[in-house]
């Protein structure tokens, strides 16, 4: 046996941080940052293993912190040594370091000095002159993993690669607008956010026109008691309204203090935040910041610092979940029209009200399944059968907060063949699905009796609900079963395509409607009202609004 010098200690560690382009990227946009740059511009040639060129305008380094850069456990970021009161983004003092081992690299910066300097890597080879540059720093890296080259043959398909690492920027982008962000691609724009501090401008930059339009920011602050102190939590950011959804939660970002990070419980109390309002296995678009004091986040939990630890972390949850409930709450939910023309209507800010509903005047009824309605400037499309589902859900679940369904008993009882992890769900939920209102038990054979089922204000669910629920509370999470049903017996009875109603009963309906809490989608999470507005009737007449 014998110790390992320390240069080869170092050199198996090298570029561990290091496993794809998407990675550089990420150290060196954090780098920028954490130097207080106010513009960040990315270049990448390729899949990113040719070139990649950042440059910032932060405060840069002085003619004897360059060199030092690229030396192994070197850092600006950690004062003292102490790890417990971290407040940057990058702290472990081998980025640079990590990247020159593995690529040809090429450092020039300035602190705002006479003069800057130039620092290249090349393998062994390290060389350091003056250059010009004024104050910041600019990273280039070529050649990565010309000496790796089982790691460079791992990489996925350049178009791959290139869309993780658009992935991550995009996060940062849209995480923090405050900072202007370009990334151009093999000499092509990609996007560039304005940096105005504004979420929709960002999100206009990197998502377009449509989830721009259909969205609201947040800011919430609130204070925890924890363990007998407090802990100061702001939660900023940009919510799409649940119009716009996406397949994957990938577009559910969030930061942490300003870091880009996947902390599962975060996410999935975001999703409840939007409630009854998403669709079924659909996703929200979301850009959150969560601000916590350094010593309640443990920065050092991952190798790549993914993600976090957070104190109190079910806490800090919650106070998302409030957050995105009450900021969608007071934010007009209505999807938006666009005319089917070529407009390049500018996107300006909106001042709405939470509901406009009660200023919304019934003028007709299209194919006996939509209600027209002007209220200002805007002709309002409702979709009577979402609108008259949402009504009923919220009545059904007003009625019933707190309490024990009221059930309704078959005679005979109704039997379902079921699988066997279904069979025994239902002796495992037996005190649940008795609060829903069900009374059933197996009976052998892989078969359940059902006696009798839920139905509040005398709707009766149909039997093969059992299915439905028992789905709801095995999935578990953030499934309500409660809500499942609810949102179920809701449709049934609510108005269908072909029922024509008369003046009185539509506007009746759409007053009612607006006095919903969430009035804007089904229970289900379909819209239930859609805005069309004069200026877009006016353009695609080629008229001008209020004007013969």
């Amino acid at each position: 046996m014998r110790r390992l010098d320390r240069e080869t200690v170092d050199r198996i560690a090298a570029g561990e941080v290091v496993t794809r382009p998407a990675r550089v990227v990420v150290e060196l946009v954090e780098n920028a940052l954490d130097a207080g740059a106010e513009r960040v511009e990315i270049e990448v040639a390729g899949d990113g293993t040719e070139r990649i060129r950042v440059v910032d305008d932060g405060r840069g380094m002085s003619e004897s912190e360059a060199p030092m850069a690229v030396e192994r456990h070197t850092t600006s970021k950690l004062p003292d040594g102490d790890l417990t009161g971290v407040d940057t983004l990058g702290f472990r003092g081998e980025a640079l370091a990590s990247i020159a081992d593995v690529a040809r690299l090429t450092l020039t910066t300035n602190d705002g000095g006479r003069r800057g300097t130039r620092v290249r890597v090349d393998g062994d080879d390290v060389s350091v002159a003056d250059a010009g540059r004024g104050r910041g720093t600019t990273v280039e890296v070529r050649d990565l993993f010309y000496n790796r080259p089982a790691r460079k043959e791992s990489l996925a398909a350049p178009a791959t690669e290139f869309e993780q690492l658009s992935e991550r920027v995009s996060a940062y982008a849209l995480l923090r607008p405050e900072v202007a962000v370009v990334l151009e691609h093999d000499g092509q724009r990609v996007f560039a956010t304005p940096g105005s501090g504004d979420p929709v401008d960002a999100a206009l930059a990197v998502y377009g026109r449509e989830v721009a339009r259909e969205s609201t920011t947040l800011d919430a602050e609130t204070t925890l008691s924890v363990d007998g102190r407090e802990l100061a939590v702001r939660i900023r950011g940009l919510l799409a309204y649940p119009s716009v959804t996406r397949a994957a939660s990938e577009h559910t970002r969030l930061a942490v203090n300003g870091r880009p990070v996947a902390v599962p419980s975060l996410r999935r109390a975001v999703e409840r935040g939007y409630g009854s309002l998403l669709p079924n296995d659909r996703h929200p678009v979301a850009a959150l910041d969560v601000s916590l004091p350094p010593e309640a986040v443990d920065q050092n939990v991952h190798p790549t610092k993914q993600t976090v630890a957070l104190r109190a972390a079910d806490a800090v949850a919650s106070a998302v979940e409030d957050a995105v409930a009450d900021a969608l709450e007071t934010a007009d939910l209505r999807r938006s029209a666009d005319v089917a023309m070529d407009l390049d209507a500018a996107l300006g800010p909106v001042e709405r009200e939470s509901s406009r509903l009660g200023d919304a005047t019934f003028v007709g009824q299209f194919r006996d399944l939509y209600l027209l309605c002007e209220a200002g400037d805007e002709l309002l499309v409702i979709d009577q059968h979402a609108a008259h589902e949402r009504v009923n859900y919220e009545r059904l679940r007003d009625a019933l907060d707190g309490t024990e369904a009221p059930s309704a008993t078959l005679d005979p009882p109704v039997t379902r063949a079921l699988s066997p992890s279904e069979v025994a769900a239902v002796e495992r939920y037996a005190d649940e699905l008795s609060a829903l209102g069900f009374d059933c038990d197996p009976f052998g054979g892989g078969t359940v009796r059902i006696r009798a089922v839920p139905a509040p204000f005398g709707r009766v669910a149909d039997a093969d609900a059992l299915e439905t629920t028992l789905a709801a509370l095995r999935e578990g999470g953030d499934a309500d079963p409660r809500d499942e049903l609810l949102a179920d017996l809701a449709c049934h009875p609510s108005l269908k395509a072909g029922d024509t109603l008369d003046c009185d009963d539509a506007a009746a309906l759409v007053e009612r409607l607006g006095a919903c809490e969430q009035p804007f989608a089904c229970p289900h999470g379909r819209p239930t009202v859609l805005a069309l507005d004069e200026t877009h009737l006016a353009n695609a007449f080629e008229r001008h609004p209020r004007r013969g």
